[in-house]
């Protein structure tokens, strides 16, 4: 009889348990886009005052807009912009990115990582995830920048 009271108090706590719930619910709001998913913005190009240079300035359409703040997971090739251990995830390898002339700024995406986070070679395929932000004024950042970013894979 203790056998099975001890049993069904171990059971009960099996089903009762939230940790499961809250991964599932964590999982289940991430949005798993593509990089066709970002395709909807249009550039204009301006005249920057501030660096007497002209730039892109993106206005950003309802899909992407509606993807603005949310928790995305995605999955591009790797590209470190310097020796301090910033990358870009793109949808291109690294001799087909924006910055070689060959696609457009809606390719690549700035990881910002919330923490400690490991280095990349160049050109590796990864996925990850973070809080998509849209940038449409500073210059000096990517349109596209993933936030708290961490690699998935």
């Amino acid at each position: 009889m203790k056998t099975l009271f001890a049993f069904s108090i171990l059971l009960a706590s099996f089903f009762s348990e939230k940790l499961p719930q809250k991964r599932i619910k964590q999982d289940f709001d991430i949005q798993k886009i593509t990089w066709n998913d970002l395709k909807d913005v249009h550039f204009k190009k301006k005249f920057n005052i501030d660096l007497a240079m002209f730039y892109l300035y993106p206005n950003f359409g309802p899909k992407v807009t509606m993807l603005n703040g949310k928790t995305i997971e995605i999955k591009g090739y790797t590209i470190p912009i310097d020796s301090e251990g910033n990358y870009v995830v793109s949808q291109n390898p690294n001799s087909m990115c924006y910055f070689c002339g060959k696609s457009g700024p809606e390719s690549m995406i700035q990881l910002k990582f919330g923490g400690k986070h490991q280095r990349y070679k160049v050109d590796e395929i990864r996925t990850f995830k973070g809080i998509l932000r849209l940038n449409a004024t500073n210059v000096q950042e990517l349109n596209y920048i993933l936030e708290d970013a961490e690699r998935v894979d």
